[in-house]
């Protein structure tokens, strides 16, 4: 009788998942390199100060902020998965607000300019964004209207004698508006009350009428600048209409699908190294003689979180599969995006716990990550707009 060998668990080795090929594994470590060389230095610094224009100047020579576009706009022609990976390595700074001001740039106001932007559109704007010669926002938050699109307040009204719009209305909560060079903003053009009121404009922002009103303050997310903005009389030519005048709320739905998911792999990467470092704190941190990790109840803390955790991981993965592969698989992207959002918030809050009163302080940077983390929550879509999206996804 032959002795089988036997099989024992290998705990420490990693394949790459499906989605990733080995011009992904250079990528990420190209991108990994920059990160620790250029961005985490500093992530301290930029809490109190914001981080400077210069970062995007630096990762648009990089080539890094137009992984996914096309090279005839300068970008590098890579795939959407480029674009995750990005996200996952911009966490391992500890500074949320930084990777949420490229995140802007890159996937939430680039994408709709290639997609629906006229060609003297993209020369102007797209060309140089992923230049990082000009930096972009997105306006569709109102004091008044958030998760209602279709309920904004700001209007633009067409003047015939001249061919331009006249813009006036307001926008709160706008990542880089007191860096941007344009905005990408939502606008009302019709009187019917539905979704096919609203148009997107590109707004240059150094427009007479924009006006920066102020710089507000938040619970997390601190190294990003975030703007309440005025538009008073601010008149554009019907050129800067982005795709079709009445069609901006599907266009801006179909933006928000693939800016979800990009915050999910974000997200799930965040949480990942919070686990990692609370892990090695777990096993360092000694109490009643002996580490604190080897107590049943703190074990079981990182049996749940590492699962939740994986489960996560694998839903972005898959999901953004489909969306890559010209998809629209609303549903499920609705679907990621409150899972995630919600374990990584539960898993900050029990790596904070763990560290006890460290963990209350500055130093141990949990704190951070835990006020940065929570936005996801909130931001591109809340927790109960996602649910009643999928719930409506069934008929009900």
């Amino acid at each position: 009788m032959t002795t089988a060998e036997v099989l024992k668990p290998d705990h420490v080795s990693h394949r790459k998942h499906w989605i990733f090929n080995d011009e992904h594994d250079a990528l990420r470590d190209s991108i990994r390199r920059f990160v620790a060389k250029e961005l985490t230095p500093f992530a301290d610094e930029w809490e109190e100060t914001t981080f400077p224009d210069s970062v995007i100047h630096r990762m648009g020579e990089l080539g890094f902020l137009g992984l996914d576009k096309p090279v005839e706009y300068g970008g590098q022609g890579g795939d959407y998965y480029s674009n995750l990976i990005l996200a996952e390595e911009l966490a391992a700074t500890g500074s949320g607000g930084m990777a949420m001001g490229i995140g802007v740039h890159t996937d939430m106001a680039m994408p709709p300019i290639l997609a629906f932007g006229t060609e003297e559109q993209k020369q102007e704007w797209l060309v140089p964004a992923i230049a990082g010669k000009k930096i972009l926002s997105l306006g569709i938050t109102e004091p008044d209207a958030g998760s209602d699109v279709a309920g904004i307040k700001t209007r633009a009204r067409y003047d015939s004698a001249t061919d331009e719009y006249v813009i006036n209305g307001s926008k709160t909560f706008i990542t880089n508006g007191h860096r941007a060079d344009v905005i990408v903003l939502v606008t009302k053009t019709g009187d019917s009350g539905g979704y096919d009121d609203v148009t997107l404009f590109l707004v240059p922002m150094n427009l007479p009428g924009v006006i920066r009103e102020s710089r507000l303050e938040k619970l997390g997310m601190h190294a990003s600048d975030t703007a309440l903005l005025a538009f008073q009389d601010v008149r554009v030519p019907s050129s800067a209409v982005l795709g079709q005048v009445g069609k901006g709320f599907y266009h801006i739905m179909w933006e928000l699908q693939g800016e979800r998911m990009i915050m999910c792999a974000g997200a799930v990467a965040g949480a990942q190294n919070l686990f990692d470092k609370t892990l090695q704190y777990a096993k360092d941190r000694k109490a009643f003689g002996k580490p604190i990790g080897n107590f049943q109840v703190i074990r079981h803390k990182f049996a749940e979180m590492a699962t939740k955790i994986e489960v996560a991981r694998e839903m972005t993965y898959s999901t953004a599969w489909r969306f890559a592969n010209k998809e629209y698989p609303v549903r499920e992207i609705s679907m990621a995006k409150v899972y995630v959002a919600r374990i990584v918030c539960e898993v900050a809050d029990e790596c904070l716990q763990i560290h006890g009163g460290n963990g209350y302080m500055k130093e141990y940077k949990i704190e951070r990550a835990w006020r940065d983390l929570r936005l996801n929550r909130i931001g591109a879509g809340t927790d109960e707009i996602m649910l009643d999206t999928i719930g409506r996804s069934y008929g009900l």
